[in-house]
Formats: structure tokens, sequence, C-alpha cells
């Protein structure tokens, strides 16, 4: 998940919800303004949604031999 700057300036930041005990609940997107006290923090790693849908395509399209590593690697492990 990437942080996202909207075209107004709005940062959509990710953040993870867990359990008390580490199990994982959920993802979602919090939504910063500017001016909100933790804008500044996030701002230098915003991408626009333009260059996440790119980021998104390029690993979806250059994941093949990745993906074929892990598949090895699962099968192994099947055996």
């Amino acid at each position: 998940m990437y942080v996202i700057r909207l075209a107004d300036g709005t940062l959509r930041v990710p953040q993870s919800l867990s359990s008390d005990d580490g199990r994982l609940i959920g993802n979602a997107y919090v939504e910063l303004s500017p001016g909100d006290p933790d804008y500044d923090r996030w701002l230098p790693e915003a991408l626009t949604e333009e260059e996440a849908a790119r980021r998104r395509r390029r690993w979806a399209e250059e994941n093949d031999e990745l993906e074929r590593e892990f598949l090895a690697f699962k099968a192994e492990q099947d055996s």
C-alpha cells in the first residue's frame, strides 16, 4: 500500500489494525488534509494516483520470475 496524494492535496495514508495478540484485523486508508499534524511527515513519500497505478501495473507485468521462484519453493516445501 502506498501513500497517495490526491489532486486536492489530501493524502491517503495506509493504516493497519491489529488485535491485542498481533493478528491483522484489516487494512484501510486514513485521509490527512494539509494542516493535519502528520501531513508533513507523510508528504515526502506520497505518490499521485497515476504513479501508484503505474507501480501496480509494472509489478503485475514484471513479477513472473518471482512467481516462478515462489511456486518452485512452495512445491519443494510440499514434497
